[in-house]
């Protein structure tokens, strides 16, 4: 009896692993489609929009486990908001976005972007089943033609922003000439115009006014 009690005690505990071992929060992002798909072990299944890192702010693939969870978290580094934040590694996280129309391509400096509602779910599901019972895994590249909406925008941004620091640079230079040729023009003003007046102007003096004699030849003289 003790040894079939035993059997079934071992069984229940291996049923109990089992259990443990497949619970959790499995997310899958596939950045060449842009997509995330999310899967429970109570059996929910979710299909999400991404955005991923554009050009040059490349998502870093492999299988992480979520860092931290931030509910409100705004970055410094690139002045964003990031609403329900799962950190899984360093800097980079799953989080909300207020760029909803830019979901479906690459638009992020490499962390991977939801629909506020959608992260807020996400959030939700790895506080219920744990950090440690999630697994996150990213995998793929984007196609040149998803990432040239990022490197298209981003071009025409930077162009704008060039032509209007010319545009400052011009200006600035005008106003340097402007007030130099005001500042000329005031120390030659009418102060100078009335002793070039006098000078020009100024009689001249008889021949007979004390201290002046015209010089003239006589003896002595060669």
């Amino acid at each position: 009896m003790r040894r079939v009690l035993g059997v079934l005690a071992v069984m229940l505990l291996s049923l109990a692993g089992m259990a443990s071992a497949q619970a959790g929060v499995q997310v899958r992002v596939d950045i060449a489609a842009q997509r995330m798909q999310v899967t429970t072990s109570d059996g929910e299944i979710y299909n999400w929009a991404i955005s991923s890192g554009r050009k040059g702010f490349r998502s870093p693939n492999g299988v992480y486990r979520p860092t931290r969870l931030e509910r409100s978290w705004y970055s410094r580094k690139y002045g964003g908001a990031m609403p329900h934040a799962v950190f899984f590694r360093g800097g980079y996280a799953i989080h909300g976005t207020g760029a909803v129309g830019a979901l479906g391509r690459p638009a992020s400096h490499g962390c991977i972007r939801l629909h506020p509602a959608n992260a807020a779910k996400l959030f939700a599901l790895v506080k219920k089943h744990g950090a440690s019972q999630t697994r996150i895994a990213l995998n793929g590249a984007a196609s040149d033609g998803l990432s040239q909406f990022a490197k298209a925008s981003g071009g025409s941004k930077t162009k704008i922003a060039r032509a209007k620091v010319k545009s400052k640079a011009a200006i600035a230079q005008a106003k340097a000439k402007q007030r130099a040729a005001a500042i000329a023009q005031e120390r030659r003003g009418a102060n100078w115009d009335a002793a070039r007046d006098q000078l020009f102007m100024r009689p001249s003096l008889p021949p007979d006014a004390y201290g002046y004699q015209p010089y003239r030849a006589g003896p002595g003289w060669r």
